[in-house]
């Protein structure tokens, strides 16, 4: 008896609630979520009051997968019922669970291992979202058992919200980090201002006596493929950028992009491409919901599934960092084969061809998958460990959680203060630049342009000029670059005037 009042009062429907209580648990639940709106909101202004449109935009992302989560949240609740209808046979329900103990699932019927199984997934007397017996009836009257329990349902909706939610957490925090190294390069950018000013004679440059050279083509693995790509593995744990390495790139890509301006803001360039990135990172991605579904999935009691997937990311992450290494090895190599002295600085030649399929994005894909992977092993561990409590058979052994945590905490250490900044640099050494060159105005002023212009082409093409169209398209690039370069030099003192060169 006291069990049947304890199940009755806990499944007390809304009917039988008390006002008072309703009203609260409402008031509370409005209130909290205004606070978070009102926060989001003024960090909105924030970054507009501070032209920080990339940030803004990344925080417009954030805000759409917050939408995301919450269509996921009223869609499970909404499908809830029908999910508790669907039975399946009770074999069914004994394999490929995360776990169970073999002895006592041998001895087991399939309804009472079906009971194992759906205590290990959350089928406790507690009812959060619903109370689920009549469903649980239905199916044991087929003989069958339940798809899901209302527990189970639960648990998953909580942990959907904590993966996203240390998605963010972890990008923000590797955007911060990476942000506050690569600030640390400011007075190196400064020195060279200052020295384009102060010196502008010409000199001899002997290639090789110059420090980059020496770092990268007369250092160990000159003579060796091997172990050039293994100087550049450990070369990402120490030093990943010196001065030399930022000042032969940054001239490197002044000379390839904007030849005509030499005091080019190199470093506040670089920060604002980085920001146009984050926003693409800090995204859950349709793809990155798969390799979700697909680990959960391989989640099975004896793999040791997620012990094995933590290394996915660390793997990566050196391997992106070496590769980004290797590219700035290669810059030196290309320079130090063709020329033995040269007239005034060292430059180096940007090209795709250094990269992956000669595609620099792929570098940023990497880093998006590297950091979800990361935040779902942490999150996966948080909650099991609030769930089920730290000694859980789902938890899994200690001496297989403490390497994860471990390794979690290398790969985002690693990755905010050694490949991101890598990456922010390296991949500046490609055949194009980034549209966050121009300042935002003009970027607005070159898609207005190209969008009129595509319009007076396609009216000629209306109007059958198609072969009159055509001929101009080379002539209308170079007009796109003329004006860029205009609208650049009347704001930035003529920062994208050598872009009508290219």
């Amino acid at each position: 008896m006291a069990d049947g009042g304890g199940e009755s009062a806990e499944s007390t429907a809304l009917e039988f609630t008390p006002t008072w209580i309703v009203a609260a648990v409402c008031s509370l639940i409005v209130v909290i979520s205004l606070a978070a709106e009102s926060c989001l909101h003024y960090l909105g202004k924030t970054f507009k009051g501070k032209n920080q449109k990339a940030l803004f935009e990344a925080l417009l992302k954030v805000k759409e997968e917050l939408m995301l989560l919450g269509f996921i949240s009223l869609l499970l609740t909404v499908s809830q019922g029908m999910i508790q209808r669907t039975c399946i046979p009770p074999e069914w329900a004994i394999y490929m669970l995360p776990c169970h103990n073999a002895k006592e699932q041998a001895e087991l019927s399939p309804s009472e291992a079906h009971g194992l199984a759906a205590g290990i997934l959350g089928l406790t007397r507690r009812r959060l979202l619903a109370e689920g017996g009549t469903t649980v009836q239905h199916c044991r009257k087929k003989g069958e058992v339940p798809l899901l329990s209302v527990e189970a349902l639960h648990q998953l909706h909580i942990f959907i919200f904590i993966l996203a939610i240390a998605h963010v957490i972890f990008c923000v925090l590797t955007m911060l980090l990476g942000s506050a190294r690569i600030r640390q390069w400011k007075h190196w950018e400064d020195e060279f201002q200052k020295d384009s000013t102060e010196n502008e004679q010409r000199r001899v440059t002997y290639v090789h006596q110059c420090e980059f050279i020496r770092e990268h083509f007369k250092s160990i693995g000159r003579d060796s493929v091997i172990l050039s790509w293994l100087h550049s593995f450990i070369k990402q744990f120490y030093g990943s950028v010196t001065k030399s390495d930022y000042t032969t790139m940054r001239l490197g890509f002044i000379m390839t992009h904007c030849r005509a301006n030499p005091k080019f803001d190199f470093h506040r360039y670089m920060l604002r491409a980085l920001e146009a990135d984050f926003k693409k990172v800090v995204g859950i991605s349709w793809y990155l919901w798969i390799f979700v579904v697909v680990f959960m999935l391989l989640n099975v009691n004896g793999w040791h599934t997620y012990f094995w997937i933590s290394f996915i990311p660390l793997l990566l992450l050196l391997a992106v960092g070496t590769k980004l290494e290797h590219v700035i090895t290669q810059l030196a190599i290309e320079v130090a084969e063709k020329h033995s002295a040269i007239e005034g600085d060292l430059v180096v030649n940007p090209s795709d061809e250094h990269f992956w399929f000669g595609r620099p994005k792929i570098v940023l894909y990497l880093i998006h998958f590297i950091l979800f992977q990361n935040a779902f092993e942490i999150a996966f561990f948080f909650w099991i460990l609030t769930t089920y409590g730290f000694n859980s058979c789902i938890m899994d052994h200690v001496p297989f959680i403490v390497p994860r945590l471990v390794v979690g905490a290398i790969i985002q250490l690693l990755c905010s203060y050694s490949t991101l900044p890598l990456y922010a640099i390296v991949t500046q050494m490609g055949t194009f630049f980034k549209k966050e060159i121009f300042d935002e105005h003009v970027q607005q002023s070159l898609v207005d342009w190209a969008q009129k212009a595509r319009k007076r082409k396609a009216l000629r093409n209306n109007n059958g000029s198609v072969g009159a169209a055509g001929s101009a398209h080379p002539s209308a690039r170079l007009e796109l670059m003329r004006r860029a370069a205009a609208l650049e030099g009347g704001s930035t003192g003529g920062n994208g005037r050598e872009v009508s060169k290219l």
